[in-house]
């Protein structure tokens, strides 16, 4: 039924642009290779957990240089087996992130709450992941769909016009789910035939620690897309490395001050520009320039000939057009209203212009 209502998810296959970015995830979702998670849980690492945080962090280093040299491996060898470790490159991981809540700084923001011990920080997200909604999205980029969406509650910053407002700023309950229940919900949505699963929100990033606990449960080979703010700290950048197959990042705001009145996200430009250099060199990047009305030149401008400059004119880019005023949007008098037909047609000018030749609109 999806290849009825979305065939540009059947045409994109052909799409030799997409082809060449999303090189490795089409064929993850096809089960021509591995999902990362899955070599992660193969790597074997040498740690205990009482050692130091920054005794794991050493380890969880030399691992990477390791994983991506494992990669390759599995990558061209015809039947890959690796033996399961007692202690491996994954089981490191949901150590760090575990500590890492008890002090958490898994976003920009670096509040500190001790999440086990029953304190919220800014995002309010706690210790048991909570959930919004699952379900097989058939409205995302077409190479995802159909995308095993799962959102969970809460953010990490606070977009007067966000669309999912109800979703971060916790106006609805959620339901908690745990990291064997969310497993089972993974697999079904694979099983049922999604491309992926969309880990989402709201914002994914508080939730990391709980992500890797379920995909230590997960059995099936399904791409991990990471679709986030980019709000997220040097810390989450590590673990993401060797989990996500996709980054599917937002580049909200160019290096003004936009980001810090619309948003309440101080130093965004930094903190999402060096995000985006990470998820390039670790993972395949799709990133979302979501057009504002009155801040083509302060935001898109400069967002697009960032990315084509030091991401390459080949990078996957959805130009989206789809901004309403929503939530607290009539606080700004530059956001009261949709985008004109002219600021669709200038943001398209701009990205010519910047020389990029993979966007999609």
């Amino acid at each position: 039924m999806w290849k009825i209502a979305r065939p540009n998810a059947v045409a994109v296959l052909n799409d030799e642009l997409a082809k060449k970015s999303l090189a490795r995830y089409l064929t993850v979702m096809q089960n021509q290779k591995q999902a990362k998670f899955m070599i992660a849980k193969k790597l074997p690492a040498e740690f205990d957990k009482n050692d130091p945080l920054e005794m794991l962090w050493k380890e969880h280093a030399k691992r990477t240089e390791d994983f991506c040299r494992m990669e390759q491996e599995v990558n061209t060898a015809k039947k890959p087996e690796f033996p399961t470790p007692a202690k491996s490159y994954f089981d490191l991981k949901i150590e760090i992130a575990n500590r890492v809540q008890q002090n958490c700084h898994f976003c920009s923001r670096r509040c500190g709450a001790n999440r086990p011990a029953g304190e919220l920080g800014y995002c309010k997200c706690g210790s048991t992941m909570t959930v919004s909604s699952i379900f097989a999205h058939l409205d995302e980029e077409p190479e995802l769909v159909p995308s095993g969406t799962i959102f969970t509650m809460g953010c990490t910053i606070r977009c007067c016009h966000c669309q999912n407002w109800s979703i971060s700023q916790w106006m609805d309950p959620g339901t908690e789910c745990k990291p064997k229940e969310m497993a089972g919900e993974v697999e079904r949505l694979r099983m049922s035939g999604c491309r992926n699963v969309n880990l989402v929100g709201g914002e994914p990033t508080p939730w990391l620690p709980q992500w890797l606990a379920t995909f230590k449960h997960v059995n099936v080979n399904v791409p991990i897309v990471w679709n986030s703010n980019a709000y997220y700290s040097p810390e989450t950048s590590h673990l993401l490395a060797g989990f996500a197959d996709v980054y599917l990042l937002d580049f909200k705001y160019g290096p003004g001050d936009c980001a810090e009145r619309i948003s309440d996200a101080p130093d965004y430009w930094k903190t999402c520009t060096r995000n985006h250099l990470k998820a390039k060199k670790h993972g395949e990047l799709i990133i979302r320039v979501l057009v504002l009305p009155n801040h083509l030149e302060c935001c898109t401008k400069p967002t697009l000939n960032w990315i084509a400059e030091n991401l390459g004119t080949e990078t996957r880019v959805n130009l989206m057009f789809q901004y309403r005023p929503e939530w607290r949007a009539h606080k700004f008098p530059k956001l009261r209203r949709s985008l004109t037909k002219g600021e669709m047609e200038k943001a398209v000018q701009l990205a010519e212009k910047a020389g990029l030749k993979n966007v999609i609109t």
